[in-house]
């Protein structure tokens, strides 16, 4: 066909090697990247809230929490994301950046990413075995969607009212203190 324009294919080694001198954040998807935007003072304040809670139950399991600069990794998808939170209970991972066996993950929603977070990401998520939880984060009402991987299949927990149950991390966390400030 004349006019067709095809993007280049990347592979995740050469991704990997370019996002670490990259000025811009990428997110990877099977041979594409998509830079990142930045995000507005509330969705970082709810982010900060979150990450401060998440710290400290994951410390006391003896596991990690990282805020916006760590990628997971998404081996069935061939994909990469910056997720706002992600927490793991594995060892030392080989790649400083990259977590690989996520126990918990967390995005705050915006207008700009919402239907990406809600389709893609959460579908190409539920692929990671050692996923216990993914955190959808509404920043234009109170509202929090827990989907909890239960035996073979997901659930969901709307909470618009009372604490936000993290299993993942044994964390009750109050929807206030989620929208502090």
């Amino acid at each position: 066909m004349a006019g067709v324009s095809r993007k280049p294919w990347i592979s995740p080694q050469d991704y990997l090697a370019a996002e670490r001198s990259a000025e811009v954040r990428h997110e990877y998807v099977d041979g594409e990247i998509f830079a990142m935007v930045g995000a507005s003072r509330r969705h970082a304040t709810i982010v900060g809230n979150l990450f401060v809670a998440l710290r400290q139950a994951a410390r006391a399991r003896g596991c990690q929490a990282y805020a916006n600069d760590v990628k997971v990794r998404v081996e069935a998808a061939n994909a990469f994301y910056y997720p706002d939170l992600v927490a793991t209970c594995a060892g030392g991972d080989d790649d400083p950046y990259v977590v690989k066996d996520p126990v918990l993950v967390v995005e705050v929603l915006s207008d700009s990413t919402e239907a990406i977070d809600r389709r893609e990401k959460r579908t190409n998520y539920q692929k990671i075995p050692s996923l216990r939880e993914i955190v959808l984060v509404s920043q234009s009402e109170r509202l929090v969607e827990v989907y909890r991987r239960e035996g073979s299949g997901w659930t969901v927990d709307v909470v618009c009212d009372g604490p936000v149950m993290l299993a993942a991390l044994d964390l009750s966390l109050p929807l206030d203190a989620v929208y502090e400030d």
